[in-house]
């Protein structure tokens, strides 16, 4: 199976590097916002300058962009995968996006003749590298055992969460969760450091009790050394994360209250021209 990817990012690139490693060959779609991706052209990745030429040589397409405007980009228009992508081609969208827009995508595909499987990853860049990421796929279950094979290179639990659109659904309600908890362990952990509180001791009660978790497992050595490096997501991202979660619920009859406050939260941060920094950071960038 020829796999082509676009998007060789922090996620991407460690996805690249085993599929290749997996033994499948692999073209990528050049662009500035690659990673370095000397050691692949080293395995013998192939480069393409356009997102239909990817797709024009290639039977499996994963895609790995920022979230739904990028993902639209590179599927539509005259060099895009749709154009190009030959009947039975599988494209698989890893990106963070909007169940709605996933779904629009999806029915272009099936139009053009390809297969279409949703299925974004959690995790970081470090487990994307070490092959181990988990992703959530919606879609057809033959569609996802005919990609398999590509997806077991790069992944440790693959779930079949529903139909088209219901991996975005879970990574949504999935990334809600993840960063609210990291908000709300950031703010507390401000208010501590205001009040005095030794760091040590905040990580260590709380790892002792109702606080432990992956949430604080993430911030503690942010927490205790002020280095987020372990936990390179940033403040933009996860703010459009959670900003698809509330776009994703809409007007519905549950509550979003929570989801409204911790959006709130985040942006006021990214809007004091933080975005860029990593989640972790928001513990000092909390503070008074």
């Amino acid at each position: 199976m020829r796999v082509g990817i676009i998007g060789v990012g922090l996620m991407g690139h460690g996805i690249a590097l085993n599929v290749l490693k997996g033994g499948f060959p692999l073209v990528m779609m050049d662009h500035p916002g690659n990673q370095p991706v000397d050691d692949l052209i080293g395995m013998g990745a192939g480069q393409q300058d356009s997102p239909g030429a990817v797709a024009a040589v290639s039977d499996l397409v994963i895609i790995c962009v920022t979230g739904s405007p990028q993902v639209e980009a590179v599927m539509t228009g005259e060099t895009g995968v749709i154009a190009a992508l030959k009947p039975g081609t599988i494209v698989v969208d890893c990106s963070t996006a909007l169940p709605e827009s996933t779904e629009r995508m999806a029915a272009l595909v099936a139009e053009a003749g390809g297969r279409f499987l949703d299925a974004p990853m959690t995790r970081l860049s470090k487990q994307a590298h070490e092959g181990t990421l988990n992703i959530l796929v919606g879609g057809e279950a033959e569609v996802l055992e005919a990609a398999r094979p590509v997806l077991d290179t790069f992944t440790e639990n693959i779930d079949h969460v529903g139909g088209v659109g219901f991996g975005h659904r879970m990574k949504l309600l999935h990334n809600y969760v993840s960063v609210g908890h990291m908000a709300l362990l950031a703010e507390a952990a401000a208010q501590a450091a205001e009040a005095g509180v030794e760091p040590q001791v905040f990580v260590d009660v709380l790892g002792k009790g109702g606080g432990a978790g992956m949430a604080l497992e993430r911030l503690r050595h942010c927490i205790l050394t002020g280095d987020a490096s372990d936990v390179p997501f940033s403040i933009g991202n996860a703010i459009k994360d959670i900003d698809y979660y509330r776009e994703m619920v809409g007007e519905s009859s549950g509550s979003r209250a929570i989801a409204d406050g911790v959006s709130s939260a985040i942006g006021t941060a990214a809007g004091a021209g933080h975005g860029d920094a990593y989640v972790p950071e928001l513990s000092r960038l909390f503070r008074g």
